[in-house]
C-alpha cells in the first residue's frame, strides 16, 4: 500500500494583501497529477486545510473541486483529513454523508457517546487497497482542544492532589493517543501496520517565525515523540511549515506546507511524503518536491542602507513574459538611522515598471543606546515619568539623539486625542 501525507495548505491565504488562488491551484493541480503518476492509495491531510475557520466560498469549492478531480483520476483513492487549529471541525465535517459517499473520511471533532466516554470508534479509519481490503489501520485524531481530552477519574482530598498530573493537557492528549491505539491494535491484523495523524506542536521541532500561530494550552508549548506509541508505523504530523523529522526518528514527520507562508519561509524545500508499506511496516519514505509557481524575493538578501537597497531593486533583472498572477512577491529590506518618510515612495519608484509585486517593506533599525540613560528604572522612577519623558526616553534608546520637535508635537497631539477619547 501507498500513502501520501500532507498538510497545512492553508487556502485562502492572503500574502500582505495579496490572493494566493492561483498558487494553490497550481499545488492541488499537481498533487492530483502526483496522486495518479505515483499510484497513491491514501491520501492523509494532516490539517489546517483552510487559512480562516470561516473560509471563503472560493476556497471551499477550491478544496471541494480537488476532492473530486483526485478521485476521478484514482478512482480506488482513500483520503483522510483531520482539522487543524485553524479550520472549523464543524465546517470541515459538514458534508460527510457527500464526502463518504465518495471516500474521503473527514474527522474534525473529537465526539463523546451517550455515557460521555470519547467515541473512539469515529477516530480509527480502515486503509483499504485497491482491491478493497483492509491494509492498515489510521488513528484519525484532529486538534485537540481541552474539551475534547478524556476525562480524568474523580477522585477527593489529598487522593486527587497526588494524582493530578502537572500537564492535564499533555496527560489527556497522551491518554486519547494510547486508548485510541489500543482500539486499533485489537482490530488490526498481524500485517496491518497503524499509522497515526495529528496536528500538534512536537517538542523539539523548528517552526517558522511569522507565520505559525503559536499553540500553548495549559502548560504544553509542545507535545513529547512518546506520545506516538513504538509500534506505530508512521505518524504524520501537521501544524509545522517545515518539513522535518521529530525526534530523530524517520517514522514521525512534518510533511510541511505546500506553498511559503511567510518571507520566513522562502528557503523551505515544500514537499509532501509517499509512505510505502509492506508487511506490516514502512518500507521507504520518499519526499516528492513541490514546483514553486511563484517566487519570493527578498531584497537585498540582507537588510542594507537606503542607497544600496534602491540599487539592488533597481539592477534586479525579472522575466518579463511572466503572466501577472505569477509574478514574484518581493520583500524590501533596508537598514536605517532613523525615520524616512519617504520610504515607500523611493521604493516604488525603483520598481516602476518591474513585472514584480511589492508585498513588504522591512524595515531595520540600527539601535544605539544613549551612554547616559541607565538600564532599568524603579518603579517610583517610572510613576514620576510623564509620557512625553517616556516617549523622548524610547527615542533615544532607539535613534540615540535627541527626538525632533515635530515627532514630540505628533506624540502630544495623539496622547491628547487618545485621553479625551478615555474621559
Amino acid at each position: 500500500m501507498r500513502l501520501l501525507h500532507t498538510s497545512d495548505w492553508h487556502l485562502g491565504q492572503t500574502l500582505h494583501n495579496h490572493d494566493r488562488t492561483y498558487e494553490h491551484q497550481c499545488f492541488l493541480d499537481w498533487l492530483a497529477d502526483t496522486l495518479d503518476e505515483e499510484r497513491i492509495d491514501v491520501l492523509l491531510v494532516a490539517g489546517d486545510i483552510f487559512d480562516t475557520a470561516n473560509p471563503s466560498s472560493s476556497a471551499q469549492r477550491q478544496f471541494y473541486r480537488f476532492l473530486q478531480q483526485a478521485r476521478t483520476r484514482v478512482p480506488h483513492l482513500q483520503v483522510v483529513v483531520i482539522a487543524g487549529n485553524h479550520d472549523s471541525p464543524g465546517r470541515l465535517e459538514a458534508p460527510t454523508p457527500l464526502l463518504e459517499a465518495h471516500g474521503t473520511i473527514v474527522v474534525g471533532n473529537v465526539l463523546r457517546r451517550g455515557d460521555g466516554e470519547i467515541d473512539l470508534e469515529r477516530l480509527l479509519v480502515p486503509l483499504r487497497d485497491r482491491d478493497g481490503e483492509i491494509a492498515a489501520w489510521c488513528l484519525a485524531v484532529p486538534f485537540l482542544r481541552p474539551g475534547d481530552l478524556p476525562r480524568l477519574a474523580t477522585l477527593e482530598g489529598d487522593e486527587a492532589a497526588e494524582a493530578a498530573p502537572r500537564d492535564p493537557y499533555l496527560h489527556g492528549t497522551a491518554l486519547l493517543y494510547r486508548q485510541a491505539h489500543a482500539l486499533a491494535r485489537e482490530r488490526a491484523g498481524a500485517r496491518q501496520p497503524i499509522v497515526a495523524m495529528g496536528h500538534c506542536h512536537m517538542a523539539h521541532s523548528q517552526p517558522s517565525d511569522d507565520s505559525e500561530r503559536r499553540i500553548v494550552i495549559g502548560g504544553s508549548e509542545a507535545l513529547p515523540v512518546s506520545l506516538f506509541d513504538p509500534s506505530i508505523a508512521y505518524a504524520a504530523l501537521g501544524h509545522l511549515h517545515l518539513a522535518q523529522r521529530i525526534g530523530g526518528l524517520e517514522h514521525v514527520r512534518y510533511c510541511g506546507s505546500p506553498l511559503p507562508l511567510s518571507f520566513s519561509e522562502v528557503g523551505y524545500r515544500h514537499q509532501v511524503l509517499r509512505i510505502d508499506l509492506a508487511d506490516g511496516k514502512v518500507d521507504a519514505i520518499t519526499p516528492l518536491f513541490i514546483p514553486r509557481p511563484v517566487q519570493l524575493l527578498r531584497v537585498p538578501a540582507a537588510p542594507a542602507p537606503l542607497e544600496d537597497a534602491l540599487a539592488a531593486l533597481a539592477a534586479l533583472e525579472l522575466d518579463p513574459d511572466l503572466p501577472p498572477q505569477a509574478w514574484p512577491y518581493l520583500e524590501v529590506r533596508v537598514l536605517l538611522d532613523g525615520p524616512e518618510p519617504g520610504l515607500r515612495s523611493r521604493v516604488e519608484e525603483a520598481l516602476a515598471g518591474k513585472p514584480v509585486r511589492l508585498a513588504k517593506i522591512e524595515p531595520t533599525r540600527r539601535l544605539v543606546a544613549a551612554a547616559d540613560e541607565p538600564e532599568a528604572l524603579s518603579l517610583d522612577q517610572l510613576a514620576q515619568l510623564q509620557p512625553d519623558d517616556i516617549f523622548r526616553r524610547l527615542w533615544r534608546q532607539k535613534y540615540g539623539d535627541e527626538a525632533p520637535p515635530e515627532q514630540l508635537d505628533a506624540f502630544a497631539e495623539l496622547f491628547h486625542a487618545v485621553e479625551g477619547e478615555t474621559r
